[in-house]
């Protein structure tokens, strides 16, 4: 993680591709029009350094790109860009932003991006959905030891609140409630094992932020290793006594719970139904 950028969600052992990594500067388009209210406060606020993660570290963090955020729900990553060398700096704001994907990588979308706000010295470029601020990014020209355009503060929303076209490219999976809305990526996201660790065969699904977020397995080739999970992973089972339905889906799977149980979730298909175990805590792709 890069210094100064905080990122909220919950970590599910797996990473999602980076955007633009090896890709090159060419693809990132900058269009549009300036909004007609565009935000309004500095676009140049003192970021300390807090020492601690979580929507209020990133918040601050992410200085002024983090107030110009319009998220439904809370930040899911922000923070300040580290000083760039002569070779990085950008002649111009727009290859400002260029650099901000070369250096930092970030996981959002390289483009439909417009010039938002204006000032002598700093830009602040915004990706919006529905005409409010998904991902914001200041430029900076010429700070100290940092010669020419580059990213000074950035952040962004939520990725379920970012297009799906996007996500699903990006392999986010993000899943629906029962009145078919994206459900946040932090309070419910899944993916495939790693396959560093050879687990590309088993799946993850994480409920909630850490600390208290829990994360579940499907592990139906056996293939994680001893004590990760709490419980077998079973295939075929009928769905317990006071199991309730969610309402999440994610195409035809559908989560059940039993409340006051956290050590199972139950995933319901056309072909049946599925137990899910916890992971132990603190075990994980190294």
């Amino acid at each position: 993680m890069r210094k100064g950028l905080v990122s909220v969600s919950v970590a599910v052992l797996v990473s999602v591709a980076a955007v633009g990594c090896g890709e090159g500067e060419a693809e990132i388009l900058v269009e549009g029009t300036t909004p007609a209210t565009p935000y309004g406060g500095p676009l140049h606020v003192r970021v300390p350094e807090l020492g601690e993660d979580g929507p209020r570290a990133a918040r601050i963090e992410s200085g002024a790109a983090g107030r110009a955020l319009e998220c439904d729900g809370g930040i899911h990553a922000g923070g300040a860009g580290e000083s760039w060398s002569e070779g990085d700096g950008g002649g111009t704001p727009e290859e400002g932003l260029a650099a901000w994907f070369r250096i930092e990588q970030p996981d959002v979308p390289r483009s439909g991006y417009r010039v938002e706000r204006e000032e002598r010295d700093r830009v602040l470029f915004s990706y919006d959905v529905g005409g409010r601020t998904k991902v914001a990014v200041v430029v900076a020209r010429n700070r100290a030891n940092a010669p020419g355009w580059g990213p000074e503060t950035s952040a962004s929303c939520d990725p379920a609140e970012l297009p799906a076209g996007f996500t699903d490219s990006q392999g986010y999976e993000i899943w629906t409630d029962s009145h078919g809305n994206r459900v946040p990526f932090a309070a419910l996201h899944g993916s495939a094992g790693p396959s560093h660790c050879d687990w590309q065969r088993a799946h993850f699904l994480a409920l909630g932020r850490e600390p208290g977020g829990r994360l579940y397995a499907r592990d139906p080739d056996g293939v994680l290793p001893d004590g990760m999970l709490t419980a077998p992973y079973d295939g075929d089972v009928p769905l317990p006594a006071g199991a309730r339905d969610t309402g999440h889906r994610r195409g035809d799977r559908a989560l059940w719970v039993v409340d006051g149980d956290p050590s199972k979730i139950y995933l319901r298909t056309p072909d049946g139904v599925e137990a899910w175990p916890r992971v132990a805590e603190g075990m994980g792709c190294r």
